[in-house]
């Protein structure tokens, strides 16, 4: 089969085709998928990279969000035929592993998956939208519900909105009734982002979001303190980290939550503890997705409350182009690889 294989950690280089790669084997529980297509994310960099303390198996073919057709069903196989439109959940959560890192991925003509990973893709659902789901939407609907528990009337600040996980939290929040605020790098993605409901947007590159959440929206009252007004936002969603933590401290009211699922920017930035327990602060982090949570964003793409932008797709052996995009920041949303 087609597959774009990495063989060694590195840059972009490291990533290369081969027309000849082996057909994956199947076992009982087992299934095979033709793959119709695949979206990348921020953790397929860090693969191809190399992750400090985690050992991959190479060679290996990336691509954790996986989407297609079941060519063949293994042994043991029930409630699943060839021909069935399916979505792969990456997280083996019975025998562990995850796929296109301790597992070959979906960057290739054919993937191997366990049974029970299996998500039944719903007719009015095309194979791009969901392979935007699992890891970008799944871990914002945990992080923005769940856990994060963003409700109505809120104010609600997120960093890094245009990215897949940023897309999903700016809908998410204006689905639950919330005010948005959205940071983006460029105009451009500005009016996108205003497009998916935002009610404000803030450019980072242009502004200190800070300070003009602070002039906006007012600045956060102590506890005990005089002012008749608690300033600031109520959530603020940051899965960058790096510079922009402390700062994102402090755009929060008194009682405010701040909410995490990663780090691209940085996983050990500076930190004010004397913001947190003066302004009363919750840190909320959120880990992944369950598969409940990829099942109730089917139910929100599938009646329309929900959009799975896909911002651009690139053929099987442009995959370094498409990953390139990611890791440059020019995708709005999500990037799909289709074999």
């Amino acid at each position: 089969m087609r597959a774009m294989v990495l063989r060694e950690h590195g840059g972009l280089d490291k990533l290369t085709f081969d027309p000849n790669f082996p057909d994956p084997d199947i076992g009982p529980g087992d299934v095979l998928l033709r793959v119709r297509a695949t979206s990348l994310n921020y953790h397929d960099i860090f693969t191809r990279r190399g992750m400090p303390g985690i050992k991959i198996p190479l060679p290996v073919i990336m691509g954790l969000d996986v989407a297609g057709e079941i060519v063949v069903v293994g042994d043991g196989v029930e409630g699943w035929k060839a021909g069935d439109r399916v979505l792969v959940d990456p997280l083996n959560r019975v025998e562990g592993g995850l796929m296109g890192e301790t597992m070959n991925g979906g960057l290739a003509e054919l993937c191997k998956a366990r049974a029970h990973q299996l998500v039944r893709i719903p007719d009015n659902v095309s194979f791009e939208q969901a392979a935007a789901l699992p890891v970008a939407y799944g871990t914002a609907h945990r992080m923005m519900t769940t856990n994060g528990q963003v409700k109505a009337g809120e104010k609600v600040l997120i960093l890094g909105a245009s990215g897949g996980v940023g897309v999903c939290c700016v809908q998410l929040a204006k689905i639950a009734g919330a005010y948005v605020i959205a940071c983006a790098g460029s105009a451009e993605k500005g009016e996108r982002l205003k497009q998916l409901g935002a009610d404000e947007v803030i450019l980072y590159t242009q502004e200190d979001f800070m300070q003009v959440v602070r002039q906006r929206h007012g600045r956060p009252a102590r506890v005990g303190g005089t002012g008749s007004e608690n300033g600031g936002v109520d959530v603020v969603v940051n899965f960058t980290g790096g510079d922009t933590w402390v700062k994102s401290l402090r755009t929060l009211k008194l009682g405010g939550r701040i909410l995490t699922c990663g780090a691209t920017a940085g996983y050990d930035p500076a930190e004010d503890l004397r913001v947190i327990w003066t302004f009363e602060l919750q840190v909320r982090g959120s880990n992944g997705w369950e598969r409940d949570d990829i099942e109730k964003l089917f139910g929100l793409l599938s009646s329309g409350r929900l959009t799975a932008k896909v911002d651009k797709a690139f053929p099987l052996q442009q995959a370094a182009d498409a990953l390139a995009m990611l890791e440059d920041r020019t995708v709005f949303g999500k990037v799909v690889v289709t074999p």
